[in-house]
């Protein structure tokens, strides 16, 4: 006699009811509730990630599988579709959802984000500057670390790119959070009229000159504050350290950059993966001083510490070859980060209709 099979056991969910609306929906446990975003990954591994809908069906070339069998399951359950192949049901972290959300620009990876959380010291109920936006990977993260007490201010150049920042921060949170604000134009020109002298605890910026946003920078930090530059190329970096040693605001900048090496490991075959996340960029970080505060000299080697417009030509991005969104793909994204946030914010908000039930499909 073969034994019983033991299914998950499934708790009641309904639609959303009259309870306060959480912090985040990234952020939720549980059973799966309607309006959960759910990543299932497949025999061979591949995953796709969908909004939980009352009755909605989500197709692939190897069958559906129905929402109603996923709402009150348990987070990590496996659940089998309509011709018994079996998916992994879990919530997607938020390392998940920045790897496969619409880009704008290009992302700040989740290796680099939390060094930057870490070096940066964002802490609960911070006050952080953040520019630029992108597409919203480094926003979510900063928002996450200074939890619902702190305010993170965002500046942006392109509006295109704020749209799709938007509508993933959006999509992630199930609303716009309250906390965060993303401002139109340029920082040296608008960090002014935006966050007061001495009001801001960390600045973390993601941008091609920061050395030209310093003077407002310093001017909105707090003494002991932090400033942290994302920073892709060697020029780039040896000339913002120096601007931010000319300054004499600031202490002496410390500099780096993080790989990760994953590891194969299935019994005694133990080896270093064939593929790596190598060079992304690098981080420089320096604290603010106190006004009139000099530091002591230190000895260093003499050096060339001027730049020329060669200088900086030779390793721009555009020198290097890398590739540009056109305005087509861009308008695209925009579109679908809108068209998911729709989808999220309708969940928290039942008089709000959506004709589509699922976001596209993507890995993560």
């Amino acid at each position: 006699m073969s034994e019983p099979t033991h299914e998950p056991t499934r708790e009641p969910v309904n639609e959303p009811t009259d309870e306060p609306r959480r912090e985040s929906r990234g952020q939720q446990s549980g059973p799966f509730r309607v309006g959960d975003r759910v990543q299932l990954t497949g025999p061979k591994g591949r995953m796709h990630t969908i909004t939980l809908q009352p009755g909605a069906l989500f197709h692939s070339h190897k069958g559906p599988i129905a929402h109603d069998d996923l709402i009150g399951l348990p987070d990590g359950s496996v659940v089998a579709n309509k011709v018994g192949i079996e998916y992994l049901a879990l919530r997607p972290l938020l390392s998940d959802f920045v790897m496969s959300m619409p880009r704008g620009a290009a992302i700040v990876y989740p290796k680099d984000a939390a060094q930057i959380l870490a070096q940066a010291d964002i802490f609960p109920g911070a006050t952080v500057v953040e520019a630029g936006v992108g597409s919203g990977a480094l926003s979510l993260w900063l928002l996450r670390g200074i939890g619902p007490a702190g305010r993170l201010l965002s500046f942006e150049r392109r509006e295109e790119f704020a749209d799709v920042a938007r509508g993933n921060v959006a999509t992630f949170h199930g609303a716009d959070p309250e906390n965060w604000s993303i401002t139109l134009g340029d920082l040296a020109e608008v960090l002014p009229d935006v966050a007061p002298e001495a009001s801001v605890d960390r600045v973390v910026l993601d941008m091609l000159a920061p050395w030209e946003c310093l003077d407002v920078v310093s001017t909105a930090l707090k003494p002991g504050g932090v400033l942290l530059c994302y920073i892709a190329t060697a020029t780039q970096l040896s000339r913002v350290a120096e601007a931010i040693r000319a300054t004499g605001e600031y202490t002496e900048p410390s500099s780096s950059e993080t790989m990760v090496r994953g590891w194969h490991v299935q019994g005694l075959a133990v080896r270093p993966d064939h593929r790596m996340i190598a060079h992304t960029g690098f981080l420089i970080t320096a604290r603010r001083l106190a006004p009139g505060t000099v530091l002591p000299e230190l000895k260093r080697r003499p050096s060339k510490t001027e730049f020329s417009d060669d200088d900086f030509e030779a390793w721009t991005p555009g020198a290097l070859g890398e590739r540009t969104v056109s305005d087509k793909a861009l308008r695209k994204r925009v579109r679908a980060a809108d068209a998911a946030a729709e989808r999220s914010r309708a969940v928290d908000d039942p008089g709000t209709e959506s004709q589509d039930t699922e976001p596209p499909a993507g890995a993560g």
